[in-house]
């Protein structure tokens, strides 16, 4: 019987519009309706990235041109309730810091409920978590207290990261069983992208908000909590998930495969952490993370502080020496790299993924790895070259591995854990990304402030941060080398795994096969696909000065 029909005479009621029993497609369903609405929450939620954009302004709000400091030795209590003095950059870096903490800790600790009320009441409450916070976000900066700012944008938006991030995960690997890397690298994709949207927006948005006494961020988060408040709503009530027995037509599963790790086993989410391979995994991912979310956190000032005048054409003058409108003209140039990363970012997270299809996800994860050594190690030398070519090229490769290392891991652990419980996996594995997001940003913004306090210049102050960033990257490369197949001993019963597959409320059916092109989803991707356009365009114009 169908779920949007009442049942005993129309004694029971009709599910709610957000019910998981309205999620459930029909046999005919196109499966290709499902990404774009994944990817227009992850579009949204992936501004994370971009808040680097407003470190700089927000440190100099109340002081103007030059910040008005706090008094020696005030820490970090202080500046969560002072009015009187600005914030510090790395005071700030706090709330990315809080973004991925919560993230993971929500991805865990609710994961189990995703799968019970399904993506899309998931994906609405992700829209009022995260609209939510950037709007206590700007009263916080409206009534210059940092602690309203870390609580609303911080742990409230780091919640609607969470929830919205894991939504449409499972959904996707269940409706592309024949191209599982491929499927998490539509799933998560978006999310890279964000920062490529919505740093340049929010860059036109500053401007357009900007008067002498106020940087125009708090209209600007006002703004963006709107409109993607209304994106990630349209999203949610576009997710559907198969019914269970539907697969692709002509589609049979492969054979297993012990050498690429893939099998047909199932392991239960309780057993899943007794692994070696779980924690192995957990490392790899969390290493990978905290090299890459580090420069990610730090994008738009590390580039500024670096090449300084040479961002708009002034090769001589350092970036303590620039005027207000240089300044201004340089961190236009800075948006633009933050989203010109992004943009390697959603590319790296769809082309890595597709790739380890074929060369497997463990030798896809040693390419990061070895990689990414060489280029950290390298990108000092770049830099005091004065090469912001080659800079802006070591940096765009190992973002479009560190997106890659996410879209490649929910198919790592279906590889090892088979897909009973790979959605709930993941969410516990992202625990992981907390710890990165701990590590890297932390590492990266106080050795930053160290380093200024001794006296280094700004354009060196990177570069003992960038060493030790490889060296994370050989910790992971070690533990992707220790991972093997999960024993046998895991896998749960034939008679277990059926049982379990009996929790859901479809019956079984027969495949389908459906045009992948129709109307319907061409105007689907034409909403994502136009902001996307809109992205690179405005990214490729902004960074423009880097390939002169």
């Amino acid at each position: 019987m169908s779920a949007t029909t009442s049942r005993l005479g129309g004694a029971m009621p009709l599910p709610g519009l957000l019910d998981r029993k309205r999620t459930i497609a029909a046999p005919d369903y196109n499966r290709w309706l499902v990404p774009p609405a994944a990817v227009a929450m992850h579009l949204c939620i992936g501004m994370a990235y971009g808040f680097s954009v407003f470190w700089l302004p927000l440190s100099h709000a109340i002081g103007g041109e030059k910040p008005l400091a706090c008094p020696a030795g005030s820490g970090i209590l202080h500046a969560l309730f002072t009015t009187r003095c600005d914030w510090l950059v790395a005071d700030l870096n706090w709330v990315f810091t809080l973004f991925i903490f919560v993230l993971g800790a929500a991805a865990a600790v609710w994961g189990g409920w995703v799968e019970r009320v399904g993506p899309r009441k998931t994906g609405v409450v992700a829209a009022f978590c995260w609209s939510g916070g950037l709007l206590l976000g700007a009263a916080g900066i409206i009534l210059h207290q940092l602690w309203i700012l870390w609580l609303g944008t911080g742990v409230l938006g780091g919640v609607g990261l969470g929830l919205g991030y894991i939504s449409p995960v499972s959904t996707l690997i269940k409706w592309f069983p024949d191209r599982r890397g491929m499927a998490t690298g539509m799933a998560i994709m978006g999310f890279g992208g964000g920062a490529m949207i919505g740093a340049p927006l929010a860059q036109m948005l500053m401007d357009r908000f900007r008067t002498p006494g106020a940087p125009g961020v708090w209209q600007t988060f006002v703004v963006l909590g709107l409109i993607y408040f209304v994106f990630m709503l349209g999203g949610a009530l576009g997710y559907r998930v198969p019914p269970p027995g539907w697969h692709p037509a002509g589609w049979t599963p492969p054979a297993p495969n012990l050498k690429a790790m893939i099998t047909h086993g199932q392991v239960h989410l309780r057993d899943a952490h007794k692994t070696s391979a779980f924690w192995l995994v957990w490392l790899v991912l969390c290493m990978n993370v905290s090299a890459g979310i580090g420069v990610l956190s730090m994008a738009s000032p590390m580039l500024q502080e670096i090449f300084g005048g040479s961002l708009a054409g002034h090769p001589d003058v350092a970036f303590t020496a620039l005027t207000d409108k240089q300044r201004m003209a340089v961190a236009v140039v800075a948006a633009g790299f933050a989203g010109l990363l992004s943009l390697f970012n959603i590319g790296g997270r769809f082309f890595w993924a597709s790739v380890s299809d074929h060369i497997g996800r463990k030798t896809t994860y040693f390419v990061f790895f070895l990689l990414g050594i060489a280029l950290y190690a390298a990108a000092p030398w770049a830099a005091h070259a004065g090469s912001m070519l080659l800079f802006a090229a070591f940096f765009c490769i190992i973002l479009s591995m560190y997106g890659g290392g996410f879209a490649t891991v929910p198919a790592y652990l279906a590889d090892l854990f088979g897909t009973q419980y790979v959605g709930a996996i993941h969410g516990r594995l992202l625990t992981a990304w907390s710890t990165a997001g701990i590590i890297g940003p932390v590492l990266v913004s106080y050795m930053r402030e160290a380093a200024i306090a001794s006296g280094v210049p700004r354009s060196s102050v990177y570069d003992v941060t960038l060493y030790l960033l490889a060296g994370l990257l050989v910790i992971g490369l070690i533990a992707n080398l220790l991972v093997r197949p999960v024993p046998h001993r895991w896998f749960m019963s034939p008679e277990a795994v059926a049982a379990a597959q009996d929790h859901h409320d479809a019956p079984m059916i027969q495949t389908s096969r459906v045009p992948a092109l129709t109307p319907a989803s061409a105007l689907a991707w034409a909403v994502v696909g136009v902001p996307i356009l809109w992205g690179v365009w405005t990214t490729l114009t902004k960074v423009a000065v880097l390939f002169r």
